[in-house]
């Protein structure tokens, strides 16, 4: 069984088990959340679409931790200006452990 969710605006295929890294979430390590956009869920041959999301749906996960990801450099640059302008950037995430996904 698996389901697609949506967590900051983007969307995630996870089944329970998996370990999957998602925008910053306010949530402390250790502490269990509920998930209730629930795009999609796949039981065998059983599909459930949602329109949007499913009713009665949620996925129960667990904060791992907090991090930031690699660092991604952004350099504008104009020739024969003497104009030269570096930025770095680090992006936020939270890693989840997804424990169970459950329907009504």
């Amino acid at each position: 069984m698996y389901a697609v969710i949506k967590t900051g605006g983007k969307q995630y295929k996870v089944k329970a088990g998996d370990t999957v890294k998602v925008e910053k979430l306010v949530a402390d390590e250790g502490k269990t959340i509920q998930i209730l956009d629930v795009l999609m869920l796949v039981d065998g041959d059983n599909v459930t679409m949602g329109t949007p999301f499913v009713k009665g749906a949620q996925v129960t996960a667990m904060v791992k931790s907090h991090g930031r990801g690699p660092r991604i450099r952004v350099i504008k640059f104009i020739r024969r200006k003497h104009h030269r302008r570096q930025m770095g950037h680090r992006q936020a995430y939270t890693e989840l452990s997804i424990t169970r996904i459950a329907t009504k």
